[in-house]
């Protein structure tokens, strides 16, 4: 980040299970809105998930249905990482988290509330990679849970 020239920063997967096609409609989004963050999500409007087997879009689905339940975020997708960021945003967010993993991205929303920040949201859709496997798993879910109640005590 300590490179990057400009005034945003937009992250998303390198696999290009987020497709490039979609930062257009992120920098309107933010130009519109004026928002400190843009998030792709997969659950509103026009976006959609294609790739996954049914128990991964019910893990999925369930993660941010808890989620939503218990922390409020202000935000339908938790779980993606296809974001844009004003730069200085993104700093403070980083130095405020302190998750890892798939909770990071839920942390990095529910701070991004607690301190006030605008949050807008555009429709995407993902497409599960073709080469390599996700790193969800058993473990990855204990954690996701365990961060989720961390969550919840400490915001």
């Amino acid at each position: 980040m300590k490179h990057a020239t400009g005034n945003y920063i937009i992250i998303m997967d390198a696999d290009l299970s987020h497709h490039p096609k979609f930062i257009p409609e992120f920098i309107r989004k933010q130009k519109e809105g004026n928002f400190d963050i843009v998030s792709g999500t997969r659950y509103k409007g026009n976006g959609g998930v294609y790739g996954w087997d049914l128990k991964r879009k019910l893990i999925s689905r369930g993660a941010n249905f808890i989620t939503q339940i218990l922390l409020r975020p202000g935000a339908s997708d938790l779980t993606g990482s296809f974001r844009l960021y004003r730069k200085e945003v993104l700093q403070k967010l980083i130095e405020k988290c302190v998750s890892k993993g798939y909770v990071f991205q839920m942390e990095m929303i529910v701070r991004a509330r607690q301190l006030n920040y605008s949050v807008g949201e555009v429709p995407i859709s993902f497409v599960d990679r073709v080469y390599g496997e996700s790193k969800l798993g058993g473990n990855e879910i204990v954690s996701f849970l365990k961060g989720l109640l961390t969550l919840f005590a400490t915001t």
